[in-house]
């Protein structure tokens, strides 16, 4: 943040704690926010050739931003990126104008470009269980076998994101038949917890060498320290290469598969964001397009005049 004006770098510092202590903005978020918006007061710095004061980012106009958005694509930056950077961007003069009295229109006004939503990509029942079968093949140490095997059924019995799962204390063991989950935002919600769930977890801590402690880890690492998502990700990545499955087959995937198998079996839109989590309801009716896409390929391949 060389470039960037202490008046600047300190107001950024402020409006991140904001987020932090505040908004209870997660720690990856707080991350990408301050590499975004840290990124846009490096351009401006650099467009305008001289540092910018927060009396300077008042004035930034409608051309500013659009020559940083035409730097940032000539990158090669997707549009998906451009429009998280510019959320991010938004968020944070939304919050310095109401601090400074100035009026953000100029900045606020800026459309993100447009792109396409990716759908989520569920596995089916089948294909979930065959990947816990195949994750429990993957480690010489039978207990970081069922550790594995625990997390991931973890994740499609109770929809759980990996970072929600890894964050599991001992004094959640033994599983109870309900979780209260802290989830994105700080936002609370109850999630049942399935009895294969209970039985993979009670399995791992039998053969688990490390002590569990109340306030640490349910999950350990090798070495018994906190478990981090990058092990999951590995062994899902050589599991689903051995059964052949598309790289869409990760950790997440199978929060996705929790929320598309509730659908298929009838249970209600709204009770499924509850168990996710979602702000928002449009976030849960992704997987009704899902369930729509794929009754919509099954249908060609079978319909005779498709």
């Amino acid at each position: 943040m060389s470039l960037i004006s202490p008046a600047a770098r300190d107001a950024l510092e402020n409006w991140l704690s904001h987020q932090s202590a505040l908004k209870g903005a997660a720690g990856n978020t707080i991350t990408a926010y301050q590499g975004d918006v840290t990124e846009f007061l490096a351009f401006i710095t650099e467009y305008k050739a001289d540092q910018q004061g927060l009396a300077a980012l008042a004035r930034i106009n409608v051309t500013d931003m659009r020559a940083w958005m035409a730097q940032a694509r000539g990158t090669g930056l997707g549009a998906r990126s451009m429009a998280r950077k510019l959320s991010a961007v938004k968020a944070f003069y939304r919050w310095l104008a109401e601090r400074e009295g100035f009026e953000p229109t100029a900045v606020l006004s800026i459309r993100a470009p447009k792109f396409q939503k990716k759908l989520p990509r569920p596995l089916a029942q089948d294909a979930a269980r065959n990947l816990i079968d195949a994750i429990e093949l993957q480690s010489e140490k039978p207990w970081v076998a069922l550790r594995d095997v625990a997390v991931v059924t973890v994740l499609w019995g109770c929809g759980l994101r990996i970072s929600e799962a890894l964050g599991l204390r001992g004094d959640d063991a033994p599983l109870p038949e309900v979780l209260r989950i802290i989830g994105k935002g700080g936002k609370e919600r109850v999630v049942p917890v399935v009895p294969a769930a209970r039985v993979a977890v009670d399995a791992y801590l039998r053969a688990c060498p490390h002590p569990l402690e109340t306030n640490g880890p349910l999950f350990h690492a090798v070495r018994g320290g906190p478990l981090r998502p990058g092990a999951i990700q590995k062994v899902m990545a050589r599991a689903r290469m051995q059964l052949g499955l598309p790289a869409s087959a990760t950790p997440h995937a199978m929060r996705h598969s929790f929320a598309t198998h509730l659908l298929d079996a009838g249970g209600d839109l709204r009770a499924i964001q509850e168990l996710l989590g979602h702000a928002s309801l449009s976030t849960t009716q992704t997987y009704t397009a899902v369930d729509t896409a794929r009754l919509m390929e099954v249908y060609e391949r079978a319909h005779p005049k498709a």
